[in-house]
């Protein structure tokens, strides 16, 4: 099957919450050391600061399958779109530290939904042989949001707009991307799949031969039958019995992503090369050099994910991520070579770019049936930040205690999760979602 411009335009709008997702992960990052500054925070403080977004998150991530369920994914989506460009023009405007902390909070109830659906809606408009490559998508564009705002906070940094003043503007321009993130929604059609649930048969079979399904009479089919809403079943609880293991995959790839330590690596970026004694702006360059290391490596995963399969990128990232960070927990605590670390963070996010960063949201949009997936990558998405937030709030302290103990624990971590998933994980790709049911026996 060939891609068609109706499926891709889908794909590219809907993957459009990724980009706000990685802005508004990574911006802070170039504000840390002046919001320090303004507000006179503690380590503790600064912790509070930066994960006052993902305390958000985690209640996006929670609740989003509740509307993503009843109004459907696309429609859930606009009200994303809404929270972030609350949430931007209120940190830009923000006239204390506890607005700002207020505001940083919305933005991650935003963050949280789009984690949740964006991926989802994705996934149950894409044919078997393009899901990879299309939830991809919704990575690349995290990915690319993050550097984009590394580059932002570089371009913005060269003005010289005083310390008040740039955090301000560092922060606030998201709300352009999340305006037209907005309109853009109303251009794309609802998930064929959530519309069979609604038993909106025939709305679904015309979405689905309009995005190119060669065979949308039977694939249409299936689905019906894996929902089976004409006998009540569309809505079935999550936590049984029979979706044990899935819930296990989810939870697991969730946690094993944070326990890499990448978000509080990104979060904390410029003060980790502070740390090793590079400037603030030195540290602003360095950021976008691993951005685009970021991008970069996520396109090669994108390119050959469906081809070589979810468990060997995973296996071959957890080798690199735990070499790495062992490196780096080297360096900090012998307090030499400071000029490796660079290299050795770019060899972090090259792991992590080309195995974890590409898999999860696809994997956690694959293990779960159509009648529970809503809450399934809810679950999924929760654990991955709950752990975000547990680790983003404890890096500071923990590396004014000792540099190099964080990330010997990520190294370790990434060793556990080599062995989990070699011996746990099943592949999932070349599959349809239907089929996956059926070959994690929850049909």
């Amino acid at each position: 099957m060939r891609l068609n411009a109706y499926l891709l335009k889908g794909t590219i709008v809907a993957a459009l919450g990724g980009l706000l997702f990685g802005f508004d992960t990574a911006v802070i990052s170039g504000t840390t050391s002046d919001l320090t500054l303004v507000y006179r925070l503690t380590p503790d403080l600064l912790g509070i600061t930066v994960s006052a977004a993902l305390i958000g998150t985690i209640l996006g991530a929670m609740c989003a399958g509740i509307p993503g369920d009843k109004y459907g994914r696309r429609d859930s989506l606009r009200v994303m779109a809404v929270l972030y460009i609350v949430s931007a023009l209120g940190c830009a405007f923000a006239w204390n530290w506890t607005a700002l902390v207020l505001f940083r909070f919305i933005g991650g109830l935003g963050i949280g939904g789009s984690s949740v659906l964006g991926p989802m809606y994705i996934a149950e408009i894409a044919p078997a042989a393009w899901r990879g490559r299309l939830v991809g998508v919704f990575q690349f564009n995290v990915v690319a949001g993050i550097l984009l705002a590394y580059l932002s906070n570089f371009l913005v940094g060269t003005q010289r707009l005083g310390i008040d003043v740039e955090w301000r503007w560092k922060l606030g321009v998201a709300a352009l991307p999340a305006a037209l993130f907005g309109l853009l929604l109303f251009a794309i059609p609802r998930s064929p799949r959530w519309l069979v649930k609604k038993r909106r048969v025939e709305e679904a079979r015309e979405i689905l031969r309009l995005t190119g399904d060669e065979n949308y009479e039977r694939d249409l089919q299936e689905i019906v039958e894996s929902i089976d809403a004409e006998h009540g079943h569309a809505d079935e609880p999550l936590f049984s019995k029979k979706y044990a293991f899935p819930i296990f995959l989810a939870i697991a790839t969730g946690m094993f992503n944070q326990l890499s330590g990448i978000n509080a690596i990104l979060y904390y970026l410029n003060d980790i090369f502070s740390f090793a004694g590079f400037s603030k702006l030195s540290g602003d360059v360095q950021a976008v050099v691993v951005g685009l290391t970021n991008l970069i490596f996520t396109i090669i995963a994108m390119a050959i994910i469906d081809k070589v399969g979810r468990r060997k990128l995973l296996l071959i990232g957890a080798v690199g991520m735990a070499l790495c960070l062992a490196g780096v927990a080297a360096i900090f605590y012998q307090d030499r070579h400071r000029q490796l670390l660079v290299w050795l963070l770019v060899g972090f996010i090259a792991s992590f770019a080309f195995s974890q960063g590409a898999v999860i949201w696809v994997y956690l949009s694959e293990v779960f049936p159509n009648r529970v997936r809503a809450k399934g990558q809810s679950l999924g998405s929760l654990s991955h930040w709950l752990m975000n937030a547990a680790i983003s709030f404890a890096f500071p302290t923990l590396a004014a205690w000792s540099k190099s103990i964080p990330f010997l624990f990520f190294s370790a971590m990434m060793v556990l999760q080599f062995f989990v998933v070699l011996f746990v994980f099943p592949e999932t790709s070349g599959a349809t979602l239907e089929e996956m049911q059926r070959k994690l026996h929850v049909a």
